[in-house]
């Protein structure tokens, strides 16, 4: 049995990895390059960058992503996008050649933060990666997405380092369908969602809990557009605190999205940049009473670049003192 006593190692550590701008989507499009730079140049001009631990990046290998995606799907992509694709499946993810190598880093990267802190060099980790992930599924990309960054490290987590039981919280406004299609008959991955709906990709109704061993795995929190903290903040105390009691995890993994922020072009929630930082607080808590505070986050949308930075700059300072501490910033 895997101990869950809090890292000796109490730090925060970083994956941001350059790569991940060579991806390039096209003029106008919102999951641009430019969100990269948005995210390290705040966390730069705020001072937070030089108390952070860089964790190296890497690729992903095929094994690897063969924890959550079909060989067949891994096959076809790669052709698509070596062969000079400018889009895939339904044409909502945007590629260009360098696209397949930005997404095996991207996987890949967040897989050294879960060594880093399954291995107690860090409290907890965010990664500073794009593509995103959490509309990947199996055998299908989509919603800009080409690789579920954040299963493919849950399971991961499960295979390398022996932690059983995984949750995933997504506050992104938009529903991680990939990530709830890949674990829904799987009891061991948690995963808990606020979202906009109706809203992109049209998922996540809170009837859906889960199936076969994955029944009552699948807590979706569906809000309509406009809201903000006091809905969100009741779904993750009055749902989330009490799922994870009964779940108990040994790890704690979180889409952050951004763009559940106030004034982001793709989303109507009204989350501040505050918000955020609480919002973390109460999820570092869980990590912290149940998984030894082994937490990795994980980037996935925010599209306003002020918003992006800003959003971000909070979150990583969350974790910092959550990590630094041994304390959350709000009592749950």
């Amino acid at each position: 049995m895997f101990e869950s006593t809090l890292p000796q190692t109490c730090a925060t550590g970083i994956v941001a990895d350059p790569v991940c701008k060579d991806h390039v989507t096209g003029p106008g499009h919102p999951e641009r390059r430019e969100r990269f730079d948005a995210v390290m140049e705040g966390l730069g001009r705020s001072g937070l960058l030089e108390r952070l631990v860089k964790i190296e990046p890497r690729v992903a290998n095929k094994n690897e992503l063969l924890l959550c995606h079909r060989a067949d799907y891994l096959e076809e992509v790669k052709e698509a996008i070596l062969g000079g694709a400018e889009e895939l499946d339904g044409g909502d993810t945007r590629v260009c050649a360098e696209s397949w190598e930005a997404a095996l880093h991207a996987a890949g990267g967040i897989l050294n933060a879960v060594d880093a802190v399954a291995e107690e060099r860090v409290g907890n980790a965010f990664c500073v990666v794009r593509p995103p992930g959490h509309h990947a599924s199996a055998a299908r990309a989509m919603g800009f997405c080409i690789f579920n960054n954040v299963a493919i490290a849950a399971r991961y987590a499960q295979t390398k380092h022996g932690l059983k039981r995984a949750l995933i919280v997504d506050w992104d406004v938009h529903h991680g369908n990939g990530t709830q299609d890949i674990f829904y008959e799987d009891g061991s991955v948690f995963f808990f969602s606020t979202h906009q709906s109706p809203w992109y990709p049209g998922t996540g109704p809170a009837q859906e809990t889960g199936a076969g061993a994955g029944k009552g795995t699948t807590l979706n929190c569906p809000l309509p557009a406009g809201s903000g903290r006091k809905e969100i903040f009741h779904a993750f105390r009055e749902k989330l605190v009490p799922a994870a009691d009964a779940f108990r995890p040994d790890i704690v993994f979180i889409s952050a999205g951004f763009d559940s922020r106030m004034d982001d072009p793709l989303g109507s929630f009204t989350l501040s940049d505050a918000d955020f930082a609480e919002l973390t607080g109460i999820v570092a808590g869980i990590a912290r009473k149940y998984a030894g505070g082994r937490l990795v986050s994980v980037l996935e949308g925010g599209y306003n670049l002020r918003g992006l930075a800003e959003a971000s700059c909070a979150h990583m300072k969350a974790l910092i003192e959550a990590a630094g501490t041994g304390e959350v910033l709000n009592k749950i």
